[in-house]
């Protein structure tokens, strides 16, 4: 792993506080913003290191050895931002998400197209197979964007694979698991949960969502070393697809009320001359501009570091 010094470690937070904060978004993953910020590796390979060896490295090494195993301050770093963002950021985009969408929307569109391009350009081998895994992870992804939600489901088994299934989404860039959870009928329940303190359905979802993410990394770390250029391309082609869900200019078509929050179920993409109400065109052409250069001017700085 990298040798890292504290100020290192503050912008590994700052970067996991900005993984929070996209995930809130339903339609915007934080293993995106993992990419573009250049850890997305790191993490898989540091939470691919979480298995059974650990407890004999702890055994016979003791915990430092077991810490260094496991990328620990890489790790707590950037799951400190992610809390972070969760309790404080997260409500200010959820404000703007409410009375500033086609803005927030425009911001994130600019930085995702962007990032199609960045991702795009770790690929070094264009070929027949990578780009037939593109086309495919497009479609796949623009297909999840349009599935019908669930119906509410309070099922612990149906709990777990919802947990496990959202966990997976978020570290996956393009997918939202936010919005994965409303698809499979589970938010209600969870949000519920979570405001209710219902102990026995939080821990469902949590073991569900542990065992996704420590299960799912390892496929993924499997992937990048065997057939990266492949996993690359399918990668690419989520967050193509996944442009379909933050289009900003939108026609509601249903809304689901989950407890204090209003979650559209079902809408359609207009354009912004048959947008309903101000489409905000020039205000939302400039933060696309602006989510758009984000990621090249970090590329550059990133770069020049």
């Amino acid at each position: 792993m990298k040798s890292r010094r504290l100020l290192d470690y503050i912008f590994v937070t700052l970067k996991g506080m900005a993984m929070g904060a996209a995930d809130v978004v339903p339609g915007v993953s934080g293993g995106t913003i993992a990419f573009i910020s250049g850890i997305y590796e790191e993490l898989i390979t540091s939470i691919n290191s979480i298995d059974f060896s650990l407890i004999t490295v702890l055994r016979k090494e003791g915990i430092k050895a077991a810490w260094n195993k496991i990328n620990g301050n890489f790790l707590i770093s950037l799951f400190l931002g992610i809390f972070i963002s969760v309790l404080s950021l997260a409500k200010f985009l959820s404000w703007l998400l409410e009375n500033e969408p086609v803005l927030l929307w425009s911001f994130f569109f600019g930085l995702v197209l962007a990032s199609i391009i960045f991702v795009g350009k770790e690929i070094t081998k264009w070929n027949l197979g990578t780009v037939s895994v593109f086309i495919i992870g497009a479609l796949l992804a623009y297909f999840i964007t349009e599935l019908p939600v669930g119906d509410n489901s309070d099922s612990l088994p149906y709990l777990f694979m919802s947990g496990a299934l959202a966990i997976c989404a978020m570290i996956l860039p393009g997918i939202s698991g936010a919005f994965i959870l409303v698809l499979l009928g589970s938010y209600k329940t969870i949000l519920d949960a979570v405001h209710e303190r219902d102990i026995k359905i939080v821990a469902t979802v949590a073991l569900g969502a542990i065992f996704g993410l420590l299960s799912f990394s390892r496929l993924l770390k499997w992937m990048f070393n065997h057939y990266k250029n492949i996993t690359l391309a399918l990668l690419t082609g989520f967050i193509l697809g996944s442009l379909n869900k933050i289009w900003p200019w939108k026609k509601v078509l249903e809304t689901k009320v989950f407890g204090d929050k209003v979650i559209v179920v079902d809408d359609m993409n207009v354009w912004p001359s048959a947008f309903e109400g101000d489409s905000k065109l020039m205000l939302a052409i400039i933060l696309a501009i602006i989510g758009f250069s984000l990621i090249f001017i970090l590329e550059k700085a990133a770069s020049k570091k």
